[in-house]
Order: structure tokens, then sequence, then C-alpha cells
């Protein structure tokens, strides 16, 4: 095993939660403008899960006032 492989695992979430394509899914995202800070949810409809290991990334998809948007998020 190299050193990346050992780095990556020492990383990885242990627990992670379970989910799939098509599910309904609420993120939180902390938010840091300046010194203020604050969450902020975006709610939509997984349509993809990509990579593997701590390279795991899912991407949701929401409609906004008429136009989609996508947003690619780390699992780990």
């Amino acid at each position: 095993m190299n050193i990346i492989d050992v780095v990556e695992k020492e990383q990885m979430k242990k627990a992670t939660p379970q989910f799939s394509i098509g599910d309904q899914v609420d993120v939180s995202v902390k938010i840091i403008e300046g010194d203020k800070e604050r969450i902020q949810v975006f709610s939509g409809v997984v349509i993809a899960r990509n990579g593997g290991g701590f390279k795991e990334t899912f991407t949701v998809r929401r409609i906004v006032q008429g136009e989609g948007v996508e947003r690619v998020f780390p699992i780990h």
C-alpha cells in the first residue's frame, strides 16, 4: 500500500449515509463569507454517483425558478 492510499484511508468517514440514485436528499453546506458563517440547505434528487473510495462524489439536481441546477458534492 502506498502512502497516498494510507492518507486517503485515514481521511475517509467511517459511516456515511446510505442513499441511491433517485432519492430525495437535503445537503447542508457551510458558507463562510468574511467573518460570517451560515448553513445553506441544497434539496434535490440524486442523479449520479461517481468515483470510488475517497474521491467518490454524488450529483444533486433541483429546479429553481424554472431552471435546472446541478451541484456535485463529495461523500467523504
